[in-house]
C-alpha cells in the first residue's frame, strides 16, 4: 500500500483548505445553522466552480474522474470546516449509486447535472427498522402496466428537504431495485427533521404510490444490492474523512484554548494532566487517520469483500475517535466549553450525529468481523 500524496493531492488539500477558511468561517457555518436551506445558493455555486460537485465522477460525464483517496483529501477538510450544503449527500452517496448500478444511458442522463451542480441527489434508505442490512427493506416496488408503483416510508434523508433526485432502494418482485425517483413527482412528501447536528439537514420522505419509469430502475434482482454496498463504502470512507477532519480541528481548538486560558496565573496547557489529555487527544487523530487512508486505498483497489470490512472498520473507529476527541474537548473547555458560544459542542454534536450515519459503530464492527472470520456480511449478501 502506498498512500503518499501526489502533489496534485497536496494542490487539492491546500487549496480546499484555503477556500473553506476564507468562504465557510465557522460564522458562516453558524449563520447556516439557523437557515432552514442551510445553505446559499452563492455558496453552493462557489463549490461547483471548484469542481468539488464532480470530483469522482467519470470526465465523459462532466466531472473529475479523481478516486477514492482524492475523495477523503477533501472531505478531510470539508470536515475540518464542518461546510454546509449537499455535497456529501449528492456527489458521495446518490452520484455513486447511479455511477455503480445505472447503465450508460442513465448515467449519461442524469451525471452532467449532478457535476454541473444543477442538480442534488439524496439516497432515500433508512427505514423505521433502522436496519442497514437488506432485511430492513420494507419499501415495495410493484408493476403498474408498462412501468412501476413506489410506496416507501424513509427517515433520516441527508438533505432530502433540497434534493431534486431521490435514489430510493426498494424491494420487488426480482428482488432490491434502485429507484429514480424526482422530488416532484407525484406521491412524495418531504418534511424536514429536527436534528442533533444543525450543521446537516435530514428529512423523512413518504412515497405513496409513485409511478416510476422502467427507465428509471438502477440494476435490478442480484445487481442492485452488491451496488448499494459498494457505493456506501465509498460514502463510508467519505464520511470518516470528514471525521478525521473534524476531530483534527476539535484538537487544534483544545491546544489554542490550552495556550490562551490562564489559571492560576499560568495558561492551563502547561498543567501536566491536560498535557496528557492533548497527548491522547493526538493518537486518536493520527490512528483514525491511518485507518481512513487505508480504506480509502482499499476501496480504490478492490471493490470486494475485503474493502468492505476496511471501510466499515474506518467508519466505526473514526467514528468513535472524533465523539471521544471532539467530547475531551468540551472538557478542555470547562463548563464554557456546553455553552451555545463555544465551537466544541457544535463538533461534538457532529460527531455524536454521525455514529449512526451508514450504521453504528457495533453494525460497522459486525459487519467487518462477519466479512473477515466467515467470508460473508452485507457484501456477501
Amino acid at each position: 500500500m502506498d498512500v503518499r500524496f501526489s502533489e496534485e493531492q497536496k494542490l487539492l488539500r491546500s487549496s480546499a483548505r484555503d477556500f473553506l477558511s476564507a468562504e465557510c468561517p465557522i460564522s458562516f457555518v453558524r449563520e447556516m445553522m439557523e437557515d432552514e436551506r442551510g445553505c446559499t445558493d452563492a455558496f453552493w455555486l462557489s463549490i461547483v466552480a471548484l469542481g468539488w460537485t464532480g470530483l469522482t465522477i467519470d470526465e465523459r460525464f462532466g466531472g473529475s474522474s479523481l478516486g477514492p483517496l482524492d475523495l477523503a483529501i477533501l472531505m478531510e477538510e470539508t470536515g475540518r470546516a464542518l461546510m454546509p450544503g449537499p455535497l456529501f449527500s449528492s456527489l458521495v452517496l446518490g452520484a455513486a449509486v447511479i455511477a455503480q448500478a445505472g447503465s450508460d444511458e442513465q448515467k449519461q442522463r442524469w451525471m452532467p447535472e449532478i457535476a454541473a451542480g444543477r442538480l442534488t441527489v439524496a439516497v432515500a434508505r433508512l427505514e423505521e427498522g433502522v436496519d442497514w442490512g437488506p432485511a430492513g427493506l420494507g419499501a415495495r416496488i410493484v408493476a403498474a402496466g408498462h412501468d412501476f408503483s413506489l410506496s416507501a416510508s424513509k427517515l433520516f434523508v441527508i438533505d432530502g428537504h433540497s434534493a431534486g433526485l431521490f435514489v430510493v432502494p426498494a424491494r420487488g418482485e426480482t428482488g432490491v431495485s434502485l429507484a429514480l425517483v424526482p422530488a416532484d413527482a407525484p406521491g412524495v412528501e418531504v418534511a424536514t427533521t429536527d436534528y442533533t447536528d444543525l450543521t446537516r439537514r435530514v428529512a423523512s420522505v413518504r412515497f405513496t404510490d409513485t409511478p416510476v419509469s422502467s427507465q428509471c430502475l438502477l440494476g435490478g434482482g442480484e445487481d442492485a444490492w452488491p451496488a448499494l454496498v459498494r457505493a456506501e463504502d465509498l460514502a463510508r470512507v467519505a464520511l470518516a474523512a470528514e471525521m478525521c477532519g473534524g476531530a483534527e480541528k476539535a484538537l487544534e481548538l483544545s491546544v489554542e484554548y490550552a495556550k490562551a486560558r490562564e489559571q492560576f496565573g499560568r495558561p492551563i496547557g502547561s498543567f501536566q494532566a491536560l498535557q496528557h489529555q492533548l497527548a491522547d487527544m493526538l493518537v486518536m487523530v493520527e490512528s483514525a487517520r491511518s485507518a481512513l487512508y487505508y480504506a480509502a486505498w482499499s476501496v480504490a483497489n478492490d471493490s470486494g469483500a475485503r474493502s468492505h470490512a476496511a471501510a466499515c472498520m474506518a467508519k466505526a473507529y473514526c467514528s468513535e475517535a472524533f465523539a471521544r476527541v471532539s467530547g475531551r474537548s468540551i472538557q478542555i473547555y470547562g463548563g464554557m466549553g456546553f455553552t451555545w458560544e463555544a465551537d466544541p459542542q457544535i463538533y461534538y454534536k457532529r460527531a455524536k450525529a454521525c455514529e449512526s450515519l451508514l450504521g453504528s459503530d457495533p453494525w460497522n464492527r459486525e459487519e467487518a468481523a462477519a466479512v473477515l472470520i466467515d467470508g460473508v456480511g452485507e457484501w456477501g449478501v
